[in-house]
């Protein structure tokens, strides 16, 4: 964890607390020395009944922890935080190719990549605006961002299949859909970005992978892309004498990882299930929150004042006064 302190100045008080800690252990060497000078050994069990050790220094320990917590919390830390963004807009623009279909990814690929897609979705913080673009042979904007999630998981979740798969053309109707509906605060811009998850490179004949990419750098909005499947990927295709055929779907990683870095984006690859729910974990952080120092002061404050209960609790219990 990367902190930083405002006032770096006043953890010199540690330097009082390490010496309370200095002569508490002191005192043990004392205590364990006039222990045996004492020659009257019935009285003394008598004066100071025997306790298990251990559960003094628990106590002190607790206690001076509590009060180096303190002092750092006085410092007034900061940590890196994760900040829901404000203002962004996320479009997910996901493919719907028939080499979806493979099993090479439990149940199947599409069906998978719909569990985490929707787990992605509601993941967001709400004042993000997501919209959801579907791309086979052909793209359609199923849902314009929005913050409204409930619109975006029933899309996710009434995907079907078709042939083709345009990958060019589905960076283009995203980007669309991000200039039509992101308004301009001043001179500067909502930020916005695409995610974009395929198996497979492009087979569209309307709009070619580069043009895409040059209108998504004057745009200025990068493309996150993730590469779903394995190598070992194949679907059962009829060959339309009535009979089925399989023909290998292997991922295509290369090509979606050009995407993201002629755009700026970054790319991901997934060869399951899990790893997928991963990638949107990562992707989750990447384009839905900021990292900021944030100050941190109560989180040092309450752990102090948690640590001085337990003390002050363990010490009634075991010894029927506070430290």
């Amino acid at each position: 964890m990367n902190w930083s302190f405002i006032s770096p100045g006043r953890l010199w008080w540690l330097i009082a607390v390490a010496a309370m800690a200095a002569a508490y252990i002191a005192m043990q060497f004392r205590r364990t020395k006039y222990a045996v000078r004492f020659s009257n050994i019935d009285l003394l069990d008598k004066v100071a009944p025997k306790r298990p050790s251990w559960r003094r220094h628990v106590v002190a320990s607790v206690y001076l922890l509590a009060l180096a917590a303190m002092v750092v919390g006085v410092a007034q830390p900061q940590a890196q935080e994760r900040v829901p963004k404000e203002r962004a807009t996320i479009i997910l623009a996901i493919d719907t190719s028939l080499s979806m279909q493979a099993t090479d990814v439990s149940p199947t690929r599409i069906d998978a990549a719909k569990v985490a897609a929707v787990k992605f979705v509601e993941s967001m913080p709400p004042k993000v605006r997501l919209g959801v673009v579907d791309f086979s042979g052909s793209t359609k904007l199923l849902v314009p961002p929005t913050t409204q999630r409930d619109t975006a998981v029933r899309a996710i979740k009434n995907l079907e299949l078709g042939q083709g798969t345009a990958i060019g053309a589905a960076i283009d109707t995203s980007l669309t859909a991000i200039a039509n509906s992101v308004p301009s605060e001043g001179d500067t811009k909502i930020p916005a970005v695409i995610v974009l998850i395929s198996d497979g490179k492009d087979q569209g004949q309307s709009l070619p992978v580069p043009t895409a990419i040059e209108r998504a750098n004057k745009a200025k909005v990068p493309v996150f892309t993730i590469a779903y499947g394995t190598p070992n990927g194949v679907v059962e295709i009829d060959d339309g004498s009535g009979s089925t055929q399989l023909v290998p779907v292997p991922v295509d990683e290369p090509a979606l990882a050009e995407v993201a870095k002629e755009t700026g984006g970054e790319s991901f690859a997934a060869a399951t299930a899990g790893e997928l729910e991963q990638v949107y974990d990562r992707l989750g952080s990447a384009v839905g929150y900021d990292i900021e120092q944030q100050e941190v002061t109560w989180k040092l404050v309450a752990g102090a004042l948690i640590a001085l209960a337990l003390s002050g609790a363990m010490s009634l219990v075991w010894f029927q006064r506070l430290p």
